[in-house]
């Protein structure tokens, strides 16, 4: 058990850090507001800007391929389970990694809730004219993003390390 703690701490805590806030947000906006209602804390043109606005969504993150609940609730788990099993195979010190698989895991898991739990998504979050989104679907996207970058990083590093030891050894064979 130790073992699983100790290669999975950082998966499950921010996973559960992700759903339990997706989740509370969610919950606050089903009760405060009607299916299409929305409200802003600011005035002028930050008001039309930027609202929250109670919304369902019944396909993919920003609305995209909508009907496809199901097929996106069974992918949400397939991508979870994924996850699960390749994490620890995640080297430690590859913590961007790390944090954004549980980024995607934990948005994935918040949006699974509500297809379980209600059908559609419930998405509140609107930025001008971009698609309603949620904190989870925001969570998948950033953790993309950074998987991404993560990815790029680490070639970066492996390219320079076999360039500096490619001079070493050319250093070497000259000197000998």
């Amino acid at each position: 058990m130790k073992k699983i703690i100790k290669s999975h701490g950082l998966l499950v805590a921010i996973a559960i850090l992700i759903i339990a806030l997706d989740q509370i947000l969610k919950a606050i906006v089903r009760s405060n507001l009607n299916f299409g209602e929305s409200w802003s804390p600011f005035s002028g043109f930050l008001k039309s800007f930027i609202r929250v606005v109670h919304w369902e969504n019944y396909g993919a993150a920003f609305g995209l391929f909508q009907g496809g609940g199901v097929v996106f609730g069974l992918l949400a788990a397939v991508v979870s389970l994924v996850i699960i099993i390749f994490y620890s195979r995640i080297p430690h010190e590859h913590v961007l990694m790390r944090v954004a698989l549980a980024m995607q895991m934990g948005g994935a898991l918040g949006n699974l809730i509500d297809r379980i739990r209600f059908g559609p998504v419930t998405d509140f979050i609107a930025v001008g004219t971009f698609p309603v989104f949620n904190i989870a679907d925001a969570s998948i996207t950033v953790g993309v993003a950074l998987l991404l970058f993560a990815l790029w990083y680490d070639e970066r590093k492996e390219k320079a390390r076999l360039r500096a030891s490619e001079t070493a050894q050319q250093d070497h064979s000259e000197t000998v």
